[in-house]
């Protein structure tokens, strides 16, 4: 008898074994069912919901976070009635370049003031119109009915731009406005000194205009008018 029940013992136990092996199986197979795969997955899931190269309507891109940027073509600004006026003079004048033109401007200018100081007509003949040219004598030709004479000294330009431009059929007419440092002095035939200050130094502003018949072969540029700002 003790053999019978060893032995209903033994198969007791056994049936025990099978039953926890079972059921240690089946709480593993859960476990990796759904323990770290499904964690796997809610990551997955969340890096979906990412903006990232997302169409997500809420999200706004730097370009687009202007209105209208994206739509707008870009336009060139409208040109100034100066540049309008280049412009059309450089159709008719392939030659014409306004800083060339400054350049020249300048040394006409100190030519000129030199000339009239010196009462050089020959040379201003050749750069001034008629009616400009015919003022400059006037004023020559008094100063030496009074015996006097100008000493001009030229310190500096300080600065030369164009300021209008304009083409009338094939006339060029450039205006340019001239600030520069000068000392102005009128003496008489003994040498005194009536009008001016050696020792100061002025400021002058100049407003000068320049023509050219562009219909010609003549490139050279004639001031046809002038005027000082105080």
């Amino acid at each position: 008898m003790s053999n019978g029940f060893q032995f209903l013992d033994i198969i007791l136990f056994a049936m025990i074994a099978a039953f926890l092996i079972l059921r240690l199986r089946s709480v593993l197979g859960r476990h990796k069912d759904s323990g770290e795969p499904q964690k796997n997955n809610e990551r997955e899931t969340f890096s979906e919901n990412k903006p990232k190269n997302s169409t997500n309507k809420n999200i706004i891109s730097l370009s687009s976070a202007k209105p209208g940027i994206e739509d707008s073509e870009e336009t060139a600004p409208p040109q100034t009635e100066l540049e309008v006026g280049i412009t059309k003079i450089q159709t008719v004048a392939n030659d014409f370049d306004p800083t060339e033109f400054l350049t020249g401007a300048q040394a006409a200018f100190e030519m000129i003031i030199k000339g009239f100081a010196e009462g050089n007509k020959d040379l201003l003949e050749t750069l001034l119109n008629d009616e400009v040219y015919n003022n400059f004598l006037a004023a020559i030709r008094s100063r030496e009915t009074e015996n006097q004479s100008l000493e001009n000294t030229l310190i500096r330009i300080v600065s030369c731009e164009i300021i209008e431009a304009s083409l009338a059929d094939t006339v060029a007419n450039i205006t340019i406005k001239l600030v520069s440092e000068q000392i102005n002095i009128t003496r008489d035939q003994d040498g005194s000194v009536v009008n001016g200050d050696p020792d100061k130094i002025c400021t002058v502003t100049d407003i000068w205009t320049f023509a050219r018949n562009t219909g010609l072969q003549d490139p050279n540029w004639m001031l046809i008018a002038t005027r000082s700002l105080d």
